[in-house]
């Protein structure tokens, strides 16, 4: 394995970067903010060298919080046996408080989801109205086929929790307030949230530090890894807080001049003879063709005109010779 790159962020220019993007958005939310959610989403903008073979989806947990507490978190339980749906969300809503949970905001059985969620409009209501989701990791491969694509596309896909778990409380906090980054194999951009507008800039930047710690301990790719990071919200400019060194760049360009492919023992010989064989074979073909198109230009010669003498007298006629007359009889 190569070893992977290491990434050294400048604390006080991640600092700068924060506190430049807070004094921006205290300026435009006076005209422009939103009615009914003033703390916009701030995020990091990660680009890598190269472009993956396979989507990944890493889990970063976050030192601070970097969700506000008007989120509204709704959580998907699975059928409990002998139980009917409101018995199932009483149950799980007793089992949330003796655990000491307070983030879930309401509870929706995967029967209930089946029936009364089914029409499109439906979910689409489901969708709007809340800002996280959460499911039993029971049933988390049944609920593709319920949600549609659109909680996909809007990357609002529930997340995995496990309701038997000892220490309920501090997973599905770490979940809550924690982020997710998902690389695929389209692009070499990808985004995580780290934090809200209404932190605090040591906040943001202790939020900042430990997502790309994370990712790049997480992250299966060989030699170096990010290319660049910047720091931006929803109706803000991109602010470089990292740039890679351009020497990563002929290390990438040596990677794919000489890849390392394993050889098999006795097999280089024979290709190689192949290789020779196959040049032969052109090269004959080759010869052969020019010879062809050298006879056939000597065949195809284009003839000269040569004109027609024609004679300025008629020719004479040859007479043809007289019978000799019989003489008479007497």
């Amino acid at each position: 394995m190569a070893e992977k790159q290491e990434v050294a962020l400048d604390r006080s220019q991640v600092k700068k970067a924060v506190q430049a993007l807070q004094a921006f958005l205290k300026t435009k939310s006076t005209n422009e903010s939103l009615l009914l959610d003033d703390a916009q989403k701030i995020s990091l903008l990660f680009t890598l060298w190269k472009i993956p073979k396979t989507a990944q989806t890493i889990r970063i947990p976050l030192p601070h919080g970097q969700r506000t507490d008007t989120d509204e978190v709704c959580l998907f339980t699975r059928d409990e046996p002998k139980m009917t749906s409101e018995q199932t969300q009483r149950f799980y809503k007793k089992l949330l408080e003796e655990r000491g949970v307070k983030n879930i905001t309401e509870i929706i059985p995967y029967k209930v989801l089946k029936t009364e969620y089914k029409p499109y409009e439906a979910k689409r209501r489901l969708l709007g109205n809340f800002d996280m989701f959460l499911s039993d990791d029971r049933i988390r491969r049944l609920l593709p086929s319920q949600l549609g694509k659109h909680f996909y596309l809007r990357k609002k896909e529930p997340l995995s929790v496990n309701l038997q778990s000892k220490n309920l409380a501090r997973d599905i906090q770490s979940v809550i307030q924690g982020t997710s980054l998902k690389i695929t194999n389209r692009g070499c951009c990808c985004m995580a949230r780290v934090g809200h507008s209404g932190m605090a800039a040591d906040e943001l930047t202790e939020n900042i530090e430990a997502a790309v710690q994370t990712v790049v301990t997480k992250l299966r790719l060989k030699g170096p890894l990010l290319k660049l990071i910047h720091l931006k919200s929803q109706t803000s400019v991109a602010l470089p807080i990292y740039t890679s060194d351009l020497s990563n760049l002929s290390v990438i360009e040596k990677r794919e001049k000489n890849p390392q492919t394993p050889k098999k023992k006795g097999a280089a010989p024979e290709k190689q003879a192949k290789k020779n064989k196959k040049n032969t074979k052109q090269t004959d073909t080759a010869a052969e063709g020019e010879e062809k198109k050298a006879k056939e230009e000597e065949d195809e010669e284009i003839p000269q005109l040569v004109p027609i003498a024609t004679p300025s007298k008629k020719p004479k006629l040859e007479k043809s010779p007289k019978k000799k007359q019989l003489g008479k009889v007497s």
